[in-house]
């Protein structure tokens, strides 16, 4: 069994998309790819199929951490049966996720999610409720520093709720 983690953004071109490559680079290196999946979704449908922004993969540039074959892709009511976390990373896509579970029929393949939160929720200490959207802001380095720590902390938590 694979422990499946989804992060979602707006559109699924800045924040989730920085957040499914971090988190993809992170669990490489601790030898865990093989027993944790990583994706990304957006609420919005305004990017479906295109690459990550281009200033989510500068900053993946940087760090050499591949974005290989990413694609903006529209969340759906069937990723909660088939995700264990979904990780929204701001306040306004937790509630917009919570209205799709809320609305899906009884025919929709779901079950509850292990978790599903907001990404600052893994950051308390940094005082912020969302990630900001880099996309209207430009500080695509910030969004980069909150996601490598964040990932860092819910690999923790990954391994510590599935004893891996």
């Amino acid at each position: 069994m694979k422990v499946r983690i989804l992060f979602v953004c707006l559109g699924n071109i800045c924040r989730s998309p920085m957040a499914e490559a971090v988190m993809r680079h992170q669990t490489e290196q601790a030898d865990l790819s093989s027993v944790i999946e990583v994706d990304s979704a957006g609420t919005g449908d305004w990017h479906i199929g295109h690459p990550p922004h281009e200033g989510t993969r500068k900053l993946l540039d940087e760090h050499s951490i591949s974005y290989a074959g990413m694609k903006a892709r529209q969340v759906t009511a069937n990723d909660f049966g088939a995700f264990d976390y979904i990780v929204c990373m701001d306040t306004n896509n937790l509630r917009d996720v919570r209205k799709l579970l809320d609305g899906a029929g009884p025919g929709a393949e779901r079950r509850k999610p292990h978790q599903l939160f907001a990404f600052m929720d893994l950051l308390p200490d940094k005082g912020l409720k969302d990630v900001p959207d880099p996309y209207y802001d430009g500080n695509f380095p910030l969004v980069y520093e909150l996601v490598e720590s964040g990932c860092r902390e819910l690999l923790r938590r990954v391994r510590a709720d599935f004893n891996l």
